[in-house]
C-alpha cells in the first residue's frame, strides 16, 4: 500500500483532509500520497512563524550551523533513498539524481559554514569629519522577516535546499511550498529538520494547491518571497506585492558559443560533447540547459555533425537504470508543448538533424538549424532535450546573438583567448559567463541568477543570506579611538 507523506506544520508532522496523487511521469505508477494543510493548518504554520521570527533571529550561531550540518550529513547517509524518491517523482535519471542529492549535501554543508561567520558586523570610524569624532559605527545584518520559498519540480530538493538553507542560517522563519509535481523531495527535509533543536515554527513546509497560493504570497506577515520557476509566474508575484522583498529565479534560453579559436579536433570533441549532455540532462528541464549553440563560421560544419552524434549518443529510457542519460519529461502535457514547438519551428523552415519524435511524457534528443528568429523555439524558454544551432561570423556579431533574446541566465564560451574571455564577460548580458564549457555550471556557492527577464536577486547561500537581511547600523559615542 502506498503510504500518505505527512506535512510539516511549524516543526512538526500533521495531515490534513484531503491528499493528492504523486505518479512517476516515466510509467505512471504511483509514487505516494501527500497530505494538503487546510486553510486553518496554514494561518496556524504562518501565526507559528510569525510569532518565532525575534527569537528565531537571536538564536545562537552554533545552534543554527549545528542544525544545517546534520542535514547535510543525514542527506549524505540516506543519499540512496532520497535519489530513488527524485528519480521516481521527477523522472530523472538516477545518475543525476544522486548528484542532486550530492549539491543538497553542500548546500547545508555551506551554509552551515556561513552561518558561524555572518554577521560578525563591520566597524567604521566616524572620526573622519570633527563631528564624528569619539564615535563609531558598526553594521550588522538582521532577517527582513519571515521568508516564503516557492520551489520549482525542476530540482525538487535541491531547489528546496537554496529555499530553506540560507534562511536557517540567518535566523530567519521559512514556510517552504514545494511544487506540486514533486512535493515528496521536500517534504524529506522536514524528516531531517525535525531531528535538530530549532525552535518550533521557524520551519514549514507545506504542499499548498497552486490556486490557494495568492493569499499566503498576499500575507503581510511574510515579507520576503524567494521564488524559482517560470517568468510569467515570477512577475505575477512581485506585481501582486510591490512592497515586498522578492527574489525571483526565473528563466533562460542559455547559448553556447564555440568560438573560431577553439578548432582542435580535441576541442570540438569536447564541445560537442558537453553540449549534448548538458542539452538534455533533466529531459533539458533546467534554466541553464544548452537551448541555443553559436558556432563561428570557420568551425561550424566540423562541429555540427559532432553536435549531432552526440546527442543521438545519449541513452534514453526508465530513469531507474543507470545506464539512462535522459529519462521523460514532468508530465505528458509538458512533452506535448516541446512537440508543437518543435513542429511550428520545422513548418515555418526550420531543419529537424535529429529526433523530434514523442513518446508519452518522452521527446526524443533534437537539433534543429535554420530556425526562424520570430518562432517560439527561438523566443522562449523551451525547457527540453531541445536545442537549435545557428552560424555566426566572428566574435562580435556571436556576443550580439546571446543578447539577442529576452532571457540572460548564463552563457557558455568556447575559447581559449583570455582576452576573449574578458570581453565576453563585459559584452554578455547574462548573470553568468562560463569560459570553456557550457552554460549549464552552477556551483552552490556562487552567486546565481539573471539580467533582463531572467529574474531578480541572487541565489548562491552567501548572497541569499545576504537577500534575506538588511543592514542596521549601531553608533557608538564617546569612544576613545
Amino acid at each position: 500500500m502506498t503510504s500518505t507523506h505527512a506535512f510539516w506544520l511549524a516543526g512538526r508532522q500533521a495531515t490534513g483532509e484531503d491528499t493528492f496523487d504523486v505518479t512517476s511521469p516515466w510509467d505512471g505508477r504511483l509514487v505516494g500520497r501527500a497530505s494538503v494543510p487546510s486553510e486553518a493548518q496554514v494561518e496556524e504554520a504562518v501565526a507559528a512563524a510569525y510569532a518565532v521570527r525575534d527569537e528565531f533571529a537571536a538564536t545562537p550561531a552554533h545552534v543554527r550551523a549545528a542544525a544545517l550540518d546534520h542535514v547535510s550529513k543525514r542527506l549524505v547517509e540516506r543519499t540512496e533513498e532520497i535519489a530513488r524518491l527524485i528519480s521516481a517523482e521527477n523522472g530523472k535519471p538516477i545518475k543525476w539524481a544522486r548528484g542532486e542529492v550530492g549539491r543538497a549535501v553542500s548546500v547545508f554543508r555551506f551554509a552551515a559554514e556561513e552561518a558561524r561567520r555572518f554577521n560578525g558586523g563591520e566597524a567604521q570610524r566616524l572620526d573622519t569629519d570633527a563631528g564624528g569624532q569619539g564615535r563609531l559605527a558598526l553594521t550588522r545584518r538582521f532577517p527582513k522577516g519571515v521568508v516564503l520559498g516557492i520551489a520549482p519540480f525542476n530540482f525538487p530538493l535541491n531547489l528546496c535546499a537554496h529555499k530553506v538553507a540560507p534562511a536557517i542560517a540567518v535566523g530567519a522563519p521559512i514556510i517552504l511550498k514545494p511544487a506540486p509535481a514533486t512535493p515528496l523531495s521536500g517534504l524529506i527535509l522536514g524528516e531531517l529538520l525535525a531531528e535538530t533543536d530549532l525552535p518550533a515554527g521557524s520551519w514549514s513546509i507545506l504542499p499548498v494547491p497552486n490556486d490557494r497560493m495568492p493569499a499566503l504570497v498576499q500575507d503581510e506577515r511574510l515579507p520576503v518571497i524567494s521564488f524559482t520557476g517560470s517568468d510569467k509566474v515570477g512577475y505575477a508575484i512581485m506585481d501582486s506585492v510591490p512592497r515586498k522583498h522578492c527574489t525571483l529565479e526565473l528563466g533562460g534560453n542559455g547559448a553556447a558559443v564555440v568560438l573560431a579559436d577553439f578548432a582542435s579536433d580535441a576541442d570540438l570533441d569536447w564541445a560537442a560533447t558537453r553540449i549534448a549532455t548538458f542539452s538534455n540532462y533533466q529531459g533539458g528541464q533546467s534554466c541553464i540547459s544548452v537551448q541555443r549553440v553559436i558556432a563561428d563560421a570557420s568551425i561550424h560544419d566540423r562541429l555540427l555533425p559532432r553536435i549531432v552524434a552526440a546527442v543521438e549518443a545519449q541513452v534514453t529510457g526508465d530513469p531507474s537504470d543507470d545506464k539512462t542519460d535522459v529519462g521523460p519529461l514532468v508530465s505528458e502535457d509538458a512533452a506535448k508543448r516541446v512537440e508543437s514547438w518543435v513542429e511550428e519551428a520545422v513548418a515555418a523552415g526550420a531543419t529537424l538533424l535529429t529526433g523530434g519524435k514523442r513518446d508519452g511524457a518522452s521527446y526524443a534528443p533534437t537539433v534543429l538549424t535554420d530556425v526562424p528568429a520570430d518562432v517560439t523555439l527561438s523566443c522562449e524558454e523551451v525547457f527540453g532535450p531541445v536545442l537549435t544551432v545557428q552560424r555566426t561570423d566572428g566574435e562580435a556579431e556571436a556576443f550580439a546573438a546571446v543578447n539577442d533574446s529576452k532571457y540572460g541566465l548564463q552563457a557558455g564560451v568556447f575559447t581559449h583567448d583570455l582576452q576573449t574571455a574578458f570581453r565576453a564577460h563585459r559584452a554578455l548580458e547574462v548573470g553568468g559567463v562560463v569560459v570553456g564549457d557550457v552554460p549549464s555550471y552552477r556551483a552552490d556557492q556562487m552567486p546565481y541568477g539573471g539580467a533582463k527577464q531572467s529574474g531578480v536577486g541572487r541565489e548562491g547561500v552567501k548572497f541569499a543570506m545576504d537577500d534575506y537581511t538588511y543592514e542596521r547600523v549601531l553608533v557608538l559615542t564617546g569612544l576613545a579611538l
